[in-house]
């Protein structure tokens, strides 16, 4: 009889491709080294290409501090240009942290064979192919509206030019994002070329926030389902034997208790190496977040032109989801993790010896401390940590708006 692919390889396998297309890996210990020279390569093209676009941006916002551009033009690049960082940082800390990565791939597969294997009862699969399932709509939902984001990205320039070609038969021809390049961007010679590589440029930092963050994603969910085993595990391992029945401490019930806590160890563990590989990029991640909510809010409101409102409303909600599901994973495991007391205080305890008791009650208060995610020790990655993200984003909204009426006024 042949088993069923493992469900985590499964899951790997679903986000694989953006893995492949940013020059990323997810088990860099299995390549051979053309595979290793052929995946670097990918990266370094995508990196210098991507860089050469967020040098660009930063001059001609250099340019437009000393020609005298307005407020609102300053800020149009603020939102491309920080998650344009964001992405670089994003790949980078995934390069550095590899051997982690490794590492945790081969401890969740190793937990999944150990345990989610043992209990192949349909009510356990059931569970996980549920949490499975949610995994699944979150990441197509994301990739819908990314594809739309490029969509709106590559399109509305051109529409633009159509219009202002209607109204006034002459072609102005105009591009995605503003860059400074060593010749005329707008010469029709070299507009296509330039208009494919922002677009690229875009797509690179689109693919690299994804693969992290779904990497991020897809362990987090597949940790929770191994918490739910634990805790259905525990939570029956003392039978019902009657109100006055005592259950015996044996050499049994103990060997089970103790494969038990080795597999909340295990669980553990893959938290911490989960929490290292990300810790730097999830505090990144929230700066950056606020920064560009912030400012997508603030070009909303004060630019007029339905083209450009549409642009950064695209930004605005992916500043918004990116950061949104970074805290709900996270609070999920946090949650899932916290769940283990709940599972002592009902495994019928009081059925038992006053030993096993005792040795219930260490793991308890254990249990009590959950497995978080943190960002570099500022913050957990929870729900909470959404709202100080929007808080802050609103502070800093305010804070440029009157900054705008008190220049306008002036």
């Amino acid at each position: 009889m042949t088993l069923q692919p493992l469900l985590f390889d499964e899951s790997l396998k679903k986000i694989e491709f953006l893995f492949n297309w940013t020059g990323l890996s997810l088990e860099s210990g299995k390549r051979t080294p053309i595979d290793t020279l052929k995946c670097r390569a990918i990266f370094i093209f995508n990196f210098i290409w991507l860089n050469s676009d967020i040098f660009g941006a930063i001059s001609w916002f250099a340019d437009g501090i000393e020609n005298g551009k307005s407020f609102t033009e300053l800020t149009y690049l603020f939102p491309c240009t920080t998650l344009s960082f964001l992405a670089s940082m994003k790949s980078i800390i995934h390069i550095r942290k590899e051997n982690m990565v490794n590492e945790l791939i081969d401890d969740m597969r190793s937990l999944e064979t150990q345990k989610l294997r043992e209990k192949t009862n349909g009510s356990v699969l059931e569970m996980a192919k549920k949490e499975i399932r949610f995994l699944n709509i979150v990441l197509n939902v994301l990739n819908t509206f990314n594809v739309m984001m490029v969509v709106v990205f590559t399109v509305v320039p051109l529409i633009l030019i159509a219009i202002h070609y209607l109204r006034t038969s002459e072609v102005q021809l105009m591009l995605p994002f503003l860059n400074v390049y060593p010749f005329d961007p707008y010469d029709i010679r070299f507009w296509p070329f330039v208009y494919t590589k922002q677009i690229w440029s875009e797509c690179i930092v689109l693919l690299e926030i994804c693969a992290t963050d779904y990497f991020f994603y897809t362990c987090c969910t597949h940790l929770r389902i191994q918490f739910q085993l634990l805790h259905e595990a525990i939570v029956s391992i003392i039978p019902s034997a009657g109100i006055s029945a005592k259950v015996s401490y044996d050499e049994e019930m103990r060997s089970s208790f103790v494969e038990f806590i080795k597999w909340h160890q295990k669980l553990i563990k893959s938290a911490d190496v989960l929490e290292v590989i990300y810790t730097r990029s999830t505090l990144l991640n929230f700066v950056i977040s606020s920064v560009v909510i912030c400012l997508t809010g603030f070009n909303v409101t004060t630019n007029t032109d339905l083209a450009f409102v549409v642009l950064f409303l695209t930004f605005l909600f992916m500043g918004l989801l990116q950061a949104y599901f970074l805290c709900f994973f996270g609070d999920l495991l946090m949650r899932s993790s916290l769940e283990i007391n709940e599972a002592i205080y009902n495994c019928r305890w009081y059925l038992a010896e006053s030993t096993f008791g005792n040795d219930l009650h260490i793991v308890q208060m254990r249990s009590q401390k959950p497995c978080k995610l943190t960002a570099a020790g500022f913050a957990d990655v929870n729900l909470r940590a959404f709202m100080r993200v929007l808080s802050s984003s609103w502070s800093y909204f305010a804070l440029l708006r009157t900054l705008y009426s008190t220049h306008d006024t002036q």
